[in-house]
């Protein structure tokens, strides 16, 4: 499939050596936070939980400083240790004007130590942003981000109607009227806040649990619903995708695929587009991910290219704490995926996933930082799934259903924006009624529609598999397959009882590539 960005188509230099040496006594923490004292809101744990080792924070090292800088600060007699070059103090105050900056090229400020300075961690404790507490109360000491009313409610909507989607399309799933689904429950915060951050013309990358993103950015129940059931009108992928495997063109949304992680490569390649093109100077990239993704290859790969050659691009880790069925203890002994931002130079940031004014801020923020300056800003979403990890899976196998039901009531998204809102006086009882009621009426309509359309004509699954140019013929071996297929239907499809009722649920029922030489209508 041609690239969507093809069809939608902004160093410092490191500080002298002498600056290091002024910075002496000086401590300077790369990341503030609460006291480590500070006791965690959940205690929770799985049958495979072990403690996290405790992370030694990076030394703050003393570089020694020469005579004449120590007279100057009035510090000492005059005397002082050589910085670790022979020669007179002139030639060691030569040399040191001479030296590149940064000390060694590949980092950013370093001194020479006499002393080993072993670490783990850039800093104790990686603060967790976050406007709204649990019970949706504004924190002490918060901003509470510029949003209009308007714009309140509308994220509200989108929070309030993904459940019902989720619990109409995993029902019909067990029922056996559609093959797959992937429930975006406890993450509605995080994905409409994000999606709400973002501009009309900036690329969405998803990995499969962004649907109410993309309905938050326009995308119709009809055609959520057409996606999922294949059918005629799945304009993104034709029939031929699982569900949830959404694709939005017109909305910046491409193409949702199955391997963990692809889309991150991906992501940065358009970054990087959108970098070197003078037309979308000030459009982003957001690439959504999840835990476990980051432990694929492809993150690494996607951050290092990112952070090398540049582009917007927002990283939006959806720290759900599972992946799949691993719960985050056995996937990595580090401080979550934000300590691993600093290491590509990235901006970096920790926020609330279930608040979503927090994570509406600091999308913000980070688009604002990815535009400026045309590089990649991470952002770490902490949330809780809620739901299996899709209808293929059964977490009462690695966590306590006790501990899923406590994070519904103690720490629910959705209920914790509803309090913002009241506390506004912009929602009340009566609304909240009203659209619930509206919400399962448009989602029933759309679903019962999209079951009754026919899927599209047999012929599409061969389409679109090669990039074929005006006049040029599709590749022999497609055109085999095709009517092999053609061949079989015409021998079978109306004397074989499975056949014959399978055809009927396609455009044409088939005669479309029932033609042996394979040319088709």
């Amino acid at each position: 499939m041609p690239s969507l960005l093809h069809s939608r188509i902004r160093a410092k230099s490191g500080s002298n050596i002498i600056h290091a040496f002024s910075i002496h006594n000086q401590i300077r923490s790369l990341i503030t936070g609460p006291p480590s004292s500070t006791p965690p809101t959940h205690h929770h744990t799985t049958p495979t939980a072990a403690p996290l080792p405790s992370p030694v924070p990076l030394p703050f090292f003393s570089p020694e400083v020469s005579a004449q800088q120590s007279a100057a600060n009035g510090h000492g007699n005059g005397e002082a240790k050589p910085l670790y070059v022979p020669g007179s103090q002139a030639d060691r105050l030569a040399r040191v004007g001479r030296m590149s900056s940064p000390l060694r090229r590949g980092s950013h400020e370093s001194w020479w130590s006499p002393e080993m300075g072993w670490f783990n961690a850039v800093a104790k404790t990686i603060p967790t942003y976050r406007v709204l507490d649990e019970e949706g109360h504004l924190v002490k000491g918060t901003a509470i981000p510029e949003i209009t009313k308007e714009e309140a409610l509308a994220m509200y909507r989108t929070m309030t109607l993904i459940p019902i989607v989720d619990n109409v399309l995993y029902q019909s799933q067990r029922q056996g009227r559609i093959s797959f689904y992937m429930q975006c429950a406890g993450e509605e915060a995080a994905i409409v806040g994000s999606s709400a951050a973002m501009m009309e013309g900036d690329e969405m990358f998803g990995q499969y649990r962004e649907s109410a993103a993309l309905l938050h950015r326009g995308f119709t129940l009809d055609a959520l619903m057409s996606q999922c059931f294949g059918n005629v009108e799945d304009k993104g992928t034709k029939g031929r995708m699982m569900p949830v495997h959404y694709s939005a063109p017109e909305l910046g949304f491409h193409t949702i695929t199955s391997p963990l992680a692809t889309q991150m490569p991906q992501a940065a390649g358009a970054a990087y587009a959108l970098k070197l093109d003078e037309d979308r100077q000030g459009d982003c990239v957001i690439c959504y991910f999840g835990d476990g993704a980051a432990s694929e290859g492809d993150f690494h790969a996607a951050l290092g290219m990112n952070s090398v050659l540049g582009g917007p691009c927002i990283w939006f880790c959806r720290n759900n704490g599972f992946a799949i069925s691993t719960p985050i203890i056995d996937q990595y002994a580090g401080d979550g995926i934000a300590s691993r931002g600093p290491a590509y130079g990235l901006d970096t940031i920790r926020v609330d996933g279930n608040d979503a004014l927090a994570v509406l801020s600091a999308v913000r923020e980070a688009r604002k930082r990815a535009v400026e300056g045309k590089k990649g800003v991470l952002v770490e979403a902490m949330t809780y799934r809620v739901g299996h990890h899709s209808t293929s899976d059964d977490s009462s196998m690695y966590r306590r259903v006790e501990e899923v039901k406590e994070w519904t009531v103690v720490d629910n998204p959705i209920h914790r924006f509803r309090a913002f809102l009241a506390s506004k006086a912009w929602w009340d009882e009566a609304s909240e009624e009203e659209l619930l009621a509206s919400h399962k009426s448009k989602v029933m309509k759309a679903f019962s529609r999209a079951e009754k359309l026919p899927k599209p004509k047999l012929g599409e699954m061969f389409n679109d598999v090669w990039g074929v140019g005006k006049g040029d013929e599709v590749p022999a071996v497609i055109m085999e397959q095709r009517a092999e297929l053609g061949r079989l239907l015409k021998k079978y499809g109306e004397v074989w009882e499975p056949w014959k009722k399978e055809r009927k649920r396609f455009v044409e029922e088939g005669m479309d590539v029932m033609d042996c030489d394979g040319r088709g209508s």
